[in-house]
């Protein structure tokens, strides 16, 4: 197996809890790691501005900005205002240089009495509808939006776009500026993965990794490191590349009780020792 070539960028998912905006940026580059994907409430404590000088400082790309959409509600009210707060974090990913957003759809509404809707086709419009509704706000701003499928297991609270092959029917339904993140952790289960893959192309803007532990003891914080799972990542870097994608491969771990705990040195040291290894 040859070692990626592709640059390894690091997703501030990964050291959510070692580190500010600016400290996971100055983790990050004297590392050697050229590329980030910071989350929106890091920067949001950092500031935009002050944000933006530290990538430009360090000299770091911005593979992706994290995260967009969730767009279902119960409300028309409600709906019109996760529109606006999307268009402004575009407004955001302008500003930072960020190269895609990366949205999840979002999931099954809940109303003000806390009861959950069951109408999932319904939260599928909604899901459209609002990638409608900002479209033109990110083509004008030059920013790609990303759709990531999230495993089923999130279907219900999380997100309800499920599959690449779903991803990308709404990218053929509203054309250009949508794209796809392919995120092994969401898709590797699904026995139909090679032909979306081919399928998606040029529209890849985002090739996420980290692995999937047996067992798995939490549904959203307990991703293992690259290597110490059950995904053959490689394979899916040679779906990926084979589909045209040559750009970063991004690292985005969320382990509450391992690597959350570790020294962040330690995790990128990691993560780039595995990045070399096996993926």
């Amino acid at each position: 197996m040859a070692p990626p070539t592709q640059p390894l960028s690091i997703n501030q998912g990964t050291l959510r809890e070692q580190y500010d905006f600016r400290g996971f940026v100055e983790a990050c580059a004297r590392s050697g790691i050229t590329a980030i994907s910071p989350w929106r409430d890091k920067v949001a404590a950092c500031g935009l501005q002050e944000a933006a000088r530290l990538i430009k400082d360090h000299n770091l790309r911005v593979s992706g900005y994290c995260r967009g959409g969730l767009f279902p509600a119960t409300t028309a009210a409600e709906r019109q205002a996760i529109v606006d707060d999307n268009k402004r974090m575009i407004d955001e990913a302008a500003v930072l240089g960020c190269e895609c957003i990366v949205l999840i759809g979002g999931a099954l509404p809940v109303d003000s009495s806390g009861k959950r809707s069951r109408d999932l086709r319904g939260a599928h419009k909604m899901i459209e509808d609002g990638l409608a509704a900002i479209l033109p706000h990110a083509r004008a701003a030059k920013v790609p939006l990303a759709m990531e499928p999230l495993h089923p297991m999130y279907a219900g609270d999380r997100a309800c776009v499920n599959t690449l092959a779903h991803a990308l029917d709404l990218c053929d339904a509203l054309g250009a500026g949508l794209g796809v993140a392919v995120d092994v952790y969401h898709v590797w289960w699904d026995p139909d993965i090679e032909a979306q893959i081919a399928r998606a192309g040029s529209r890849i803007l985002g090739f996420h990794v980290c692995d999937w532990l047996t067992p798995t003891r939490d549904m959203l914080l307990d991703r293992g490191m690259m290597g110490d799972g059950v995904i053959d990542i490689p394979y899916f870097r040679r779906l990926v590349e084979k589909a045209g994608y040559k750009d970063c491969i991004e690292a985005e771990i969320f382990s509450a009780e391992n690597w959350w705990k570790k020294p962040g040195d330690e995790v990128i040291r990691t993560c780039i020792e595995r990045y070399r290894t096996v993926c």
